[in-house]
């Protein structure tokens, strides 16, 4: 299968990428990238070489960038492009809108002129927030931040062109993804990083927020099976039943590290912060996956990968990820 993966130097794509060739021999992929803070060459500098891989660089908003990729000819495209971050969608919403909808926009064009299928990779926050329970793929979209309301935005696009054009598109929504390749500004990566420099780690509100945890690698088996199994039309929730809430995802990072509560800053809680998410994954489950990574063993690889790959944080939070940093914590 020839694959067009958007967004392959961010955190989830550029570890898709890699478990894509590792798992299908016979595949290739074509790497469309624009390159923003957030995408780094360097999460796959191990495939240079490999004549099943190549990049371009390239943005997703951009009809020519789109149409110059799709004439490599991909039987699928595998979506992963997006502006993420919450605290920065609340400073710079526009930027959100543009990427998570009109991106959304030019690949869906793209598909339904060439016949090709879309895995468009979307988030749980689009349900927005759930005390009790979790969510089903036909729970309403209450999204509760510029973030959450432009990948809800998407993934409404995303059904609309299948009913409206009958496009071959699956959405794929998942939980909380950690793992190696992650930018510090996502909060294990960024606690584990501080404790690393010798710095505490920003905790939001009183830490109570809650999260499903799921190792990248899980997600990636998800996201492979969707693309060659799941039907047309259909979401699949992805998690991987590891509630915590933030206090106890960071003691537990706290205590791999051999560190105690004297290095938690409590910082103002975040406007809109959602108090929980949670989603039921029994679809995908149906097509044959289920999560092998628990958050123990996952916090640990994830630990042991940024102690061993200093080279690669280092250079990204002495730059302008410093600058950002200070301007929402402070020096802590």
């Amino acid at each position: 299968m020839r694959l067009l993966v958007t967004g392959g130097c961010g955190f989830i794509g550029s570890n898709f990428i890699r478990y894509v060739l590792r798992e299908h021999p016979g595949d290739e992929v074509l790497n469309l990238d624009k390159l923003t803070y957030a995408g780094n060459p360097a999460n796959l500098r191990d495939l240079a070489g490999d004549p099943r891989y190549r990049f371009a660089r390239g943005d997703i908003c951009s009809r020519e960038d789109v149409e110059n990729a799709m004439d490599w000819g991909p039987d699928a495209i595998v979506n992963f492009a997006a502006e993420t971050h919450v605290d920065r969608s609340i400073v710079d919403p526009e930027a959100f809108l543009v990427t998570d909808i009109l991106g959304v926009f030019r690949l869906l064009e793209a598909c339904r002129e060439r016949g090709v299928r879309l895995v468009h990779i979307s988030t749980d926050e689009v349900y927005g927030s759930i005390e009790k329970g979790s969510f089903t793929e036909e729970s309403p979209l209450r999204p509760n931040s510029p973030y959450a309301a432009s990948k809800a935005g998407g993934d409404l696009l995303v059904r609309a062109y299948v009913r409206t054009y009958g496009v071959d598109a699956v959405i794929v929504r998942s939980s909380n993804n950690y793992g190696p390749y992650q930018y510090p500004e996502k909060v294990i990566p960024l606690f584990i990083t501080n404790l690393l420099e010798g710095r505490k780690v920003p905790l939001y509100g009183d830490g109570s927020n809650v999260r499903d945890w799921l190792y990248v690698e899980d997600n990636c088996r998800a996201i492979d099976l969707v693309l060659r199994k799941g039907r047309t039309g259909e979401v699949y929730n992805v998690g991987a039943g590891q509630e915590r809430s933030n206090l106890e995802l960071t003691r537990s990072i706290l205590a791999l590290m051999g560190l105690g509560e004297e290095k938690i800053a409590w910082v103002p809680d975040r406007p809109g912060h959602d108090y929980r998410y949670s989603v039921d994954w029994s679809k995908v489950r149906e097509l044959g996956w289920e999560p092998r990574v628990t958050l123990e063993e996952g916090l640990k690889r994830t630990v042991e990968w940024y102690r061993e790959n200093r080279h690669w944080w280092e250079p990204i939070k002495s730059g302008e990820f410093r600058t950002y940093y200070l301007e929402r914590y402070g020096e802590i």
